[in-house]
């Protein structure tokens, strides 16, 4: 009988947490955005944001730091598709976690945070088309591309899901081509129903040694000048986005992030601090 008090207490904290947006309101008013730049480190987020070197960003609020939901994009995305966005860094269990997405058949209890947007269905986006949502993904990294099983996966929750080999990591110009691609989809739309978009970013992934001239090896200063990159574009998606759309609800984060020799850890699907630190914030544009 001991153990069952403390559970029981951890269950109903749950229910009494209340989030930051109140998503009952955004859900079926609000375009949703998920912008996932993945693989980018917290550190060299927040460098970037200190020096000016991603105004568009910056321009919606400073970067929260999070815990990733996983260490690299197949169980991080399994988690946030679920409704596991990056959690907040001071939380010590999920009980302190700000659940923006409720999955209510979860074993954490049938009713929502307040202002949470609670759906019963096997992922957040399957839950926002059953409540009226178009649901588009547009893909990036290998686990979006649709070329094999396990790059369907994730594709397979959305209605609409694309896919190129220019919107993949080793094309530089892969954000320009995504978010080209995406304006003329919004230009072409004519479903009246609201729209669920998620955007992989993959620029910051490995390779990015690209993004600086005379560079042959990826570093931390690649992976940073890979994410000024992305800011330039983001600006025209968002731009885009609120002349076609209107006030749209924007979620923008990182899966992981990814080590350049620190401690001897190299890359990510490793559990080091910098893979699992993440930046994250969420805004409205409109």
């Amino acid at each position: 009988m001991m153990n069952e008090v403390p559970f029981a207490a951890f269950r109903a904290s749950m229910t009494k947490n209340e989030t930051s947006v109140d998503m009952t309101q955004v859900v079926g008013s609000n375009d949703i955005l998920f912008v996932c730049l993945d693989t980018l480190r917290y550190d060299a987020a927040v460098e970037e944001e200190k020096n000016g070197g991603t105004p568009v960003l910056n321009r919606y609020g400073l970067w929260e730091k999070r815990q990733a939901p996983g260490n690299f994009t197949y169980p991080s995305h399994h988690a946030i598709f679920a409704g596991f966005l990056p959690g907040k860094e001071e939380a010590k269990n999920i009980a302190q976690q700000e659940m923006l997405f409720f999955p209510k058949n979860s074993g954490m209890g049938k009713n929502a945070p307040k202002g949470a947007y609670g759906f019963s269905s096997s992922n957040l986006v399957q839950g926002l088309h059953n409540d009226g949502y178009d649901t588009w993904c547009v893909g990036g990294v290998t686990f979006f591309d649709k070329r094999s099983d396990i790059g369907n996966v994730f594709p397979s929750f959305f209605e609409k899901s694309y896919w190129n080999p220019s919107f993949s990591c080793s094309v530089k110009e892969s954000v320009n081509n995504q978010v080209d691609f995406i304006i003329k989809k919004l230009e072409q739309n004519t479903d009246d129903r609201k729209i669920f978009l998620y955007l992989n970013v993959c620029a910051i992934h490995y390779p990015n040694y690209f993004y600086l001239d005379n560079n042959k090896n990826d570093s931390i200063e690649s992976h940073k000048a890979a994410l000024r990159y992305v800011d330039t574009q983001l600006g025209r998606l968002f731009d885009c986005w609120k002349e076609k759309r209107g006030k749209t609800f924007v979620v923008c984060f990182s899966d992981h992030g990814t080590c350049y020799g620190e401690d001897g850890y190299i890359f990510h699907a490793v559990n080091h601090p910098v893979v699992n630190t993440v930046p994250y914030k969420h805004f409205f544009i409109e």
